[in-house]
């Protein structure tokens, strides 16, 4: 079987849009699952329904040994890739396919670091963007501005700046716009920290500083999408129905939503709105971030652990189970939606987009791995809303409150082990509890409390929330009187109950 190439296209009659030839305008660092299935998508979307006409350079930024060998693939197939968006959508299950091509080739940051460094002569790049991690943005004061390259993302960057800055310095608008696509808080900002840390602690000019100010902009961006990867088990059956061999096939949800905070002017330089691609423009980008973390993250957190009690396995099974669905819903559209800013209507459609989400078919998502670090998660996800839900209202959400004591109902473990704490669903199926150390070491030294002592043990635990919940008016109290309803009951009658 041929390997995709853009000749094997041509020899088939394929008929979807192909971009061969373009300056390139992008600089992509990071060549994983997620870019190719979100960045890479949305700029070739640009290319075919706006007129971007750009191109990717793609920079994988650690050793070649610490990679697949996805940019040998990704050079050997000419930069194209099959991506397949894949789950509900309106209410109809949508399996939609789409050769990429708007990837030039893939470099190495540390094999071809000369390449690397040329890439910032080239006077049509324009954009640089980056999904490295959480990890990958950091300032290492270790990185010296001879390395070749620097070990930290920030360090790789600021040499580009610099070599750019060198080429294109006493010319307006050779700066670039760098999109942040890490999931840390205020991404582009912190990116731009490390890099001003790193020009002074490199001794830069202050005409380069200066430079990195104002002909660069850093943009924080908020990403969403579930990319699943490579599909291993379907590939072969892929590749025979496509009649050629992708390497580097990629999977994702169809649902995406990228903000990206910026001024007004990007809206023309990048238009999203043009190519009806779900991308907004906008001066902040938190409340969209706030409404991702409550709705989205929220939901997840507040059902997932009563569901596992319940009997349930898998999220898309949960959705279709009339209680657990409706205790979710409930959660979102009393409690959580109506402590957030954004306009009603777009709240309620990204709403009813979770629960779709949450139905998809090609998406086997594990309600146990989902509750790793849950203390973090709900002290992330929940906490907040539940805080303003009573500020705004004098009273206890319901569900979210039910979500708390089905959280310490889930932990009550009695047996530490190498994984992590052992617990039991109600049917005797043990199953880990996998949290922070001191966490379980809590949950371990109190698993002979009764439901009460329990329960207002973890309200007051202020290294877990960082404030005493007891100090809630009725919480405490109410959370104990759920646990023992749990306890005499199970998660599922008292899920049901709230409806």
């Amino acid at each position: 079987m041929k390997r995709l190439s853009y000749e094997v296209l041509k020899e088939q009659g394929y008929e979807g849009y192909l971009l061969e030839k373009a300056p390139v305008k992008v600089l992509q660092f990071g060549e994983g699952n997620f870019l190719r299935a979100f960045v890479d998508y949305f700029i070739d979307n640009l290319n075919e329904k706006a007129g971007f006409d750009g191109k990717v350079t793609v920079l994988q930024p650690l050793p070649e040994n610490s990679f697949t060998s996805v940019p040998q693939f990704l050079n050997q197939q000419e930069g194209l890739y099959t991506l397949y968006l894949r789950g509900f959508e309106n209410g109809r299950k949508v399996n939609a396919k789409r050769v990429i091509s708007c990837i030039d080739r893939c470099i190495n940051a540390y094999s071809d670091y000369e390449e690397m460094m040329k890439c910032a002569d080239n006077p049509s790049l324009r954009y640089i963007t980056s999904n490295t991690t959480e990890a990958g943005i950091v300032y290492d004061p270790s990185c010296q501005f001879t390395d070749t390259p620097p070990s930290s993302y920030p360090g790789k960057l600021t040499q580009l700046l610099y070599r750019r800055f060198e080429k294109f310095g006493t010319k307006k608008g050779k700066g670039f716009v760098i999109l942040a696509c890490e999931l840390i808080d205020d991404n582009g900002k912190v990116l731009k920290d490390c890099v001003i840390k790193y020009a002074k602690q490199w001794n830069l000019s202050e005409d380069f500083i200066r430079w990195v100010e104002e002909e660069n902009l850093f943009c924080s961006t908020l990403v969403d999408r579930i990319v699943t990867g490579y599909p291993r088990s379907e590939a072969d059956a892929i590749n025979q129905e496509n009649g050629y061999e992708d390497k580097v096939l990629n999977t994702g949800e169809v649902f995406g939503f990228w903000v990206i905070e910026g001024p007004e002017w990007l809206k023309e330089e990048l238009p999203f709105e043009k190519a009806n691609l779900p991308v907004i423009i906008t001066d902040n980008h938190k409340p969209y971030k706030q409404r991702k973390v409550r709705i989205l993250n929220g939901a997840h957190t507040s059902m997932v652990l009563g569901a596992y009690l319940a009997g349930f396995d898998i999220v898309r099974d949960c959705m279709a189970d009339d209680v657990i669905r409706g205790f979710m819903n409930k959660a979102i559209y009393e409690e959580i939606i109506p402590t957030l800013t954004l306009p009603k209507d777009e709240l309620e459609s990204f709403a009813f987009s979770v629960t779709e989400r949450f139905k998809n078919p090609f998406i086997d998502h594990a309600l146990l791995s989902i509750s790793l670090n849950s203390t973090s998660k709900w002290k992330a996800r929940v906490m907040p809303t539940l805080k303003d839900y009573m500020k705004n209202t004098g009273k206890l959400p319901v569900c979210l409150t039910i979500s708390f004591a089905l959280y310490i109902a889930f932990y009550r473990g009695k047996e530490m082990t190498e994984t992590g704490l052992t617990a039991h669903r109600p049917d005797g199926e043990s199953y880990i509890i996998s949290d922070d150390k001191a966490v379980l070491d809590f949950y371990l030294a109190h698993k002979d409390d009764s439901l009460r002592q329990l329960a207002n043990a973890v309200c007051k635990n202020e290294d877990f929330w960082g404030e005493d919940l007891s100090r809630l008016p009725g919480f405490a109290d109410t959370v104990a009187d759920i646990l023992e309803k749990i306890e005499a009951q199970g998660t599922y009658e008292v899920m049901k109950a709230c409806l």
